[in-house]
């Protein structure tokens, strides 16, 4: 494939090198060396437009791509996966991994693909990603969906910290517990207590399945043999260029998302009841926000609403596309 010259930011193209997939490349920079983008996208490109928007930072969109982008496409939707510059698949040795930086490439992402506004599905970190994006960007965003997304990050980590030292159920309560006075001790502004902290959580199984069922199986199996699944790439070093480049580390985007409410942008909230990120204070306070047709929990479900549960994922994102399209 020939590679295009540097062309000024707003006038970056699209390269196609794969028609039948909708899977194309997007420069990522008006730079010498140009990095690309990784994009695909699923579906009738006439029909609501819907943009994932993955976790990390140090994540891809692997998981929702081999797993449910297709399946929201057959619903009437059209579907786009991205992964955001340096991360995944979107290889750039030069990312900053700044949110200002993601913001730039979503508005030129939007702007290839003809998009004048895209409903926002932001997952985990990514739900940061896309809240703040919305509040900058109003006139972009149709409705804002956020999917087992973080809101106030030291209420999760004060959340996992605590109950983590308050089970009962834990073999080795006592290094668990020396591990959580370590993780106090670091400065809460840091790479470090982030990064111990969620690590702390995957261990003590917070963001997996309660009990995981046939199709549950099923879908992992198939994210594991898909494409997608084989190219589970993860940059190590984007959490520490992002604490490095980014000021805003460790925030609460709650005021963001009450201007982003009264912006009439739809807001929308879905989460796992067994997120073990999350208190129920914070889901509740959330619930307040969104108001309560607009705020669901799955039951047996964790932090990845859309392969736990996915049927009842699909199904609540297509009746809240009704209610926001239908404005």
């Amino acid at each position: 494939m020939k590679s295009l010259n540097p062309l000024p930011l707003l006038l970056w193209t699209l390269r196609v090198f794969c028609l039948a997939s909708s899977l194309f490349c997007l420069p990522a920079a008006a730079a010498p060396a140009q990095p690309e983008l990784y994009v695909k996208t699923y579906g009738n490109p006439a029909k609501p437009a819907l943009l994932y928007i993955h976790g990390g930072p140090r994540g891809n969109s692997t998981l929702f791509e081999g797993t449910t982008a297709q399946a929201l496409a057959d619903r009437g939707f059209y579907v786009i996966v991205y992964d955001r510059r340096g991360e995944g698949r979107s290889a750039d040795s030069g990312a900053t991994f700044t949110f200002d930086e993601a913001f730039t490439d979503l508005n030129v992402l939007l702007s290839s693909l003809k998009l004048h506004k895209v409903n926002l599905l932001g997952h985990s970190f990514g739900g940061i990603v896309a809240s703040l994006y919305s509040e900058k960007h109003p006139e972009k965003v149709q409705s804002l969906f956020l999917i087992g997304a973080l809101v106030n990050q030291q209420q999760s980590y004060d959340h996992i910290l605590q109950t983590a030292v308050a089970s009962d159920s834990l073999p080795t309560k006592p290094t668990i517990v020396q591990q959580v006075q370590a993780i106090q001790a670091l400065d809460k502004n840091s790479f470090q207590y982030r990064g111990l902290t969620y690590q702390l959580a995957a261990e003590l199984g917070y963001f997996r399945m309660p009990t995981p069922t046939a199709v549950y199986r099923q879908l992992t199996a198939q994210y594991q043999n898909s494409t997608a699944g084989k190219n589970n790439i993860r940059n190590d070093q984007a959490p520490v260029k992002f604490y490095q480049n980014e000021e805003r580390v460790n925030i609460d985007t709650t005021p963001a998302l009450k201007r982003i409410k009264t912006s009439g942008i739809g807001l929308y909230a879905l989460y796992g009841k067994q997120d073990g990120i999350f208190s129920e204070a914070q889901l509740l306070e959330l619930q307040q926000l969104t108001g309560p047709t607009k705020f669901a929990f799955i039951d047996n479900c964790s932090h990845y609403p859309f392969v736990d549960q996915q049927q009842a994922f699909l199904d609540q994102i297509e009746n809240w596309m009704a209610d926001s399209v239908g404005k």
